[in-house]
């Protein structure tokens, strides 16, 4: 009895390991030295660089479903999920197809990352996150427990997103063809803050080095090297020197 699938034209590098009851489909390319648990599966194509960590039941390569009444229609075949050296996944973790991962990324336990997702060198996901379709994360970002990235919003270079903090694309929330106009996603530039349990709300850009306060509902655009805070979310403070992402002494190219 086979304890694993792995089709015949999958290409498995040397020193790696592979759990009980995992399938690889065809056309998996899987770099030397990796680590991939058990019940683990990985879609056809799916590419998997060297020293990667990927824990039991997680998913690699998934393809994306559409419900009829989806507004995401678009059917094109997507490129194959792609999984840069030394990236750690954990359990349960489903990453779809058309995604990309730099080195050294870590996605937590029962992270999800949807397709044409692209995620930047050394940024942690955290447990339960969301990253939905179409989304860019930089380098260096720190996703934490349980934060929703919504559908086609940009999160730029060593951003921070605390717990539960909710971004939202949709205005008119599911109703009038009127929102088709206005659907786009949140952009935080580089070095933005959100604290735990914020919610962003469609369109809104929060600039370089500013900061929204735990708990503070956006409905503005956010000015460089600014705290706001409060529902609706208006001007405290500027952000200390002391705090801005090019005083810390620590490398931010």
């Amino acid at each position: 009895m086979s304890i694993q699938m792995i089709d015949e034209t999958a290409k498995i590098g040397p020193d790696t390991t592979i759990g009980y009851f995992t399938v690889i489909g065809k056309d998996v390319c899987i770099g030397p030295g990796c680590q991939i648990g058990s019940h683990v599966v990985i879609h056809e194509g799916s590419v998997i660089g060297e020293g990667v960590r990927i824990d039991d039941h997680s998913v690699i390569g998934k393809k994306p479903m559409r419900a009829k009444r989806s507004i995401f229609q678009d059917r094109k075949p997507l490129p194959p999920a792609r999984i840069a050296r030394n990236c750690m996944i954990g359990a349960q973790v489903v990453i779809y197809t058309g995604s990309v991962l730099g080195e050294s990324v870590l996605v937590a336990d029962g992270a999800a990352i949807r397709e044409n997702v692209t995620v930047g060198e050394f940024t942690i996901v955290g447990r339960l996150v969301t990253i939905e379709n179409v989304t860019t994360v930089g380098r260096k970002c720190k996703l934490e427990t349980g934060c929703y990235i919504t559908a086609y919003s940009e999160i730029g270079d060593f951003c921070f997103v605390a717990p539960m903090v909710t971004t939202t694309n949709d205005n008119y929330l599911g109703r009038t063809e009127e929102r088709f106009k206005h659907f786009r996603g949140v952009t935080l530039q580089r070095g933005g803050r959100i604290g735990a349990n914020a919610t962003i709300l469609p369109g809104r850009t929060i600039g370089p080095d500013a900061v929204v306060a735990a708990g503070a509902v956006v409905t503005r655009d956010v000015t460089e090297k600014q705290i706001v805070l409060g529902s609706p979310a208006k001007y405290y403070m500027d952000t200390p020197e002391n705090q801005l992402l090019d005083n810390q002494g620590w490398d931010t190219a």
